[in-house]
C-alpha cells in the first residue's frame, strides 16, 4: 500500500495504458466494477465521498492485474469534481473510461433499524414481490426527491462535464457508461407529453430537461407525490428515482448526440438488473458480481461500437 497526495490511495501492480473513474466505487455494483475493471489490466480510480470507506475499499479488493487508487469524491460538489480532475489530468493527463454508478435511492427506509434484511427473507418471493415489499418499507418525502435528483442526475450531469476534457484527449474513443435503471424507461411516465418530449433527443436540451426537472420538484413542492403522478410523472413509487434516472438516460443521449460526428467519445447507458445492494435494501434477484458484469460488457464493447445506446442486463433495449 503506498499513499498519494489529494486524498487518495493506492493497491496493485504497476500500472497500463487505459484508465477508468468509477464514481460510487466503495461497495456494492460499484465496488465490482472496479475489480471486474481491473481484472482487465486497467487503472481504475475508485472515489467514494468518504475517505476511510473509499480506502477500506481499495484494500478489500487486494493485488488485481491494474491498479486500484482511491480518490475523494463527493458528486454533489462541484469543487470534489474539479478536484478529481487535476488530479486526474496530473497524475494521467487523459481518461479513458467513466462510469458513472454513484446513486441513492431518494426514499427513506422504514424497517426498524435502517439495515437491509437478509436473504431468508424474500425467500420463495419473485421481483415483483420484492419490489412491492421495498416500496412498503419506504417512505418519500420532497426533501428525498430534492437529493435524489441532485446526487443521481445533477451528480452524474457534474462529474462527467468536469471530466469530459480528459476523455475527448484519448487516441481511441472516450468511453462513458452511466449506470441507469429499468426504473427510468419512459413508458412509466404517465403523461404523453412528457414521454415524448424526453424521447425527442433531435430537438431535447439540457436546459429544456432542467426546466422539466425543475417543473417536477415544484410539482412535489406543492401537492407531494400525488400531484406530481397527476400531471404525469411515474407512478407506484420511488418516483423521484425513476425522473432521476429518465433524466440520465436523456442527457446521455444528448451528450452521445453532441460528439457522434467526431467519434470521439462513446456514452451509453446500462441498467444491471435487480441486484442485491443496500438500495434494495437487499432485495435483489442478482449478485453485485453479476450487475457489475452487466455494466463492464457495456464499457468494453469495441471501438466503433454504439453510442447513445440503453443496455438492459447486457443486452441493448429500448429507452421507452
Amino acid at each position: 500500500m503506498e499513499g498519494e497526495a489529494g486524498g487518495s490511495t493506492v493497491a496493485g501492480s504497476p500500472n497500463t495504458s487505459r484508465v477508468a473513474v468509477v464514481t460510487g466505487g466503495n461497495k456494492g455494483i460499484g465496488l465490482e466494477v472496479c475489480r471486474q475493471l481491473a481484472d482487465h489490466g486497467i487503472t481504475v480510480v475508485l472515489t467514494a465521498r468518504d475517505q476511510a470507506r473509499g480506502t477500506a475499499a481499495v484494500e478489500s479488493l487486494g493485488r488485481l492485474p491494474g491498479d486500484v487508487i482511491f480518490h475523494q469524491l463527493d458528486v454533489t460538489d462541484d469543487q470534489s469534481a474539479q478536484r478529481l480532475a487535476g488530479f486526474l489530468n496530473t497524475r494521467f493527463g487523459k481518461l479513458d473510461i467513466l462510469v458513472n454508478n454513484a446513486a441513492i435511492g431518494g426514499v427513506e427506509s422504514l424497517t426498524p433499524d435502517g439495515s437491509a434484511p437478509g436473504d431468508d427473507k424474500f425467500k420463495g418471493m419473485d421481483a415483483r414481490q420484492r419490489l412491492e415489499w421495498m416500496r412498503n418499507n419506504c417512505r418519500e418525502t420532497y426533501e428525498d426527491a430534492k437529493q435524489g435528483l441532485e446526487t443521481n442526475y445533477y451528480g452524474t450531469k457534474r462529474v462527467t462535464e468536469a471530466l469530459l476534457p480528459l476523455l475527448l484527449k484519448c487516441s481511441s474513443p472516450g468511453r462513458i457508461v452511466n449506470v441507469s435503471s429499468n426504473f427510468g424507461l419512459l413508458r412509466l411516465f404517465g403523461s404523453e407529453e412528457l414521454r415524448r418530449e424526453l424521447d425527442d433527443i433531435e430537438n431535447l436540451t439540457e436546459a429544456r430537461l432542467d426546466e422539466l426537472l425543475a417543473a417536477f420538484m415544484e410539482d412535489m413542492e406543492a401537492g407531494g407525490f400525488a400531484k406530481a403522478e397527476a400531471r404525469g410523472w411515474p407512478a407506484g413509487g420511488f418516483t423521484a428515482y425513476k425522473v432521476g434516472k429518465a433524466a440520465v438516460n436523456a442527457y446521455s443521449r444528448i451528450l452521445a448526440k453532441r460528439h457522434e460526428s467526431a467519434s470521439s467519445l462513446l456514452v451509453n447507458c446500462a441498467h444491471p438488473g435487480y441486484v442485491k445492494t443496500d438500495m434494495t435494501t437487499n432485495s435483489g434477484i442478482l449478485t453485485p458480481e453479476e450487475g457489475a458484469r452487466n455494466v463492464v460488457e457495456v464499457v468494453m464493447l469495441p471501438d466503433g461500437a454504439l453510442t447513445g445506446a440503453y443496455f438492459a442486463e447486457g443486452a441493448q433495449a429500448p429507452f421507452v
